[in-house]
């Protein structure tokens, strides 16, 4: 899909981190852009911003957990703009602990925006882009976390597993389909985002559960890594040349292939994994 001027973006998570340098870099490119998101000044200052700069954009509050929400999201897209061909489900959160601390509300909360955030993007906006009929693209956001299975933090692990698993069913059913909509999975190592303070966008109907903090050196490390890791420009740059390549997998940090590797092997060769931490 190298044509992309003219045509229209949603992104969920759009108001910060990866998704709001998304919808930069969709702007400047020339299309008009939907940002999505529950922060809702964060959302508006970003649309004032892509105004600002002469980008046709609409900002919609969606809590991406939320069906309705998110069908929403798509009336209001086709209302302003008539179509939409990229769709990239981004919004994310994330949680830290031993698998069984995790309280009922910890699984429903992140599960509701991870998990749940993509199956309704998927549900809603795959037939729309199908019944166009033109080139279209799935961006979906796991994580290494997706490919691997660190420590501590169990619950996102579990739901990026699920987006990669999503996203290449989805790939190979559109594929055989002969569609031309196409997609890619974003799994990107660290990214200098807030994604460690997700918890500021936790719905009071899910109260805050007993989250274990990792060991405080290991705490300590992993926020280091997140504000010295990739700027969510370059994260960015690098969905938006997938969509161009129509490629499907985008790792962004190729340190991590000896990692995959590792695990690959583990399988094929029966071998018990090795606990790693995320910053070994």
């Amino acid at each position: 899909m190298r044509d992309v001027a003219g045509k229209v973006a949603v992104v969920t998570g759009g108001a910060s981190g990866i998704g709001r340098a998304l919808c930069e870099r969709f702007a400047a490119a020339g299309m008009s852009v939907v940002a999505a998101d529950v922060e809702e000044e964060a959302l508006a200052a970003v649309e004032r911003a892509l105004r600002d700069g002469g980008a046709r954009t609409l900002a919609v509050r969606t809590d991406v957990s939320r069906a309705a929400d998110v069908e929403a999201l798509a009336r209001r897209t086709l209302d302003a703009f008539g179509a939409v061909h990229v769709v990239c489900n981004n919004a994310g959160v994330s949680l830290a602990g031993p698998l069984w601390e995790h309280t009922l509300e910890d699984w429903q909360w992140l599960l509701g925006v991870n998990l749940w955030g993509v199956v309704h993007g998927l549900r809603t906006f795959v037939p729309i882009l199908l019944a166009q009929g033109t080139p279209g693209h799935v961006v979906n956001t796991a994580s290494i976390a997706g490919l691997t299975s660190t420590p501590f933090l169990g619950v996102y692990n579990v739901s990026k597993h699920a987006v990669v698993t999503m996203s290449e069913t989805l790939a190979q059913e559109l594929a055989l389909q002969g569609a031309s909509v196409k997609v890619s999975v974003l799994c990107p190592g660290f990214v200098n985002t807030r994604i460690l303070d997700s918890s500021r966008n936790r719905p009071g109907t899910l109260a805050p559960g007993a989250e274990r903090p990792r060991p405080p050196e290991l705490e300590q490390a992993v926020r280091r890594m997140i504000e010295e890791g990739m700027p969510p420009r370059e994260v960015a740059e690098q969905v938006f040349r997938a969509i161009e390549e129509e490629r499907f997998w985008v790792l962004t940090h190729p340190e991590v292939v000896p990692r995959l590797r590792e695990r690959l092997a583990d399988m094929i060769e029966g071998r018990v994994p090795v606990p790693r931490l995320v910053v070994d």
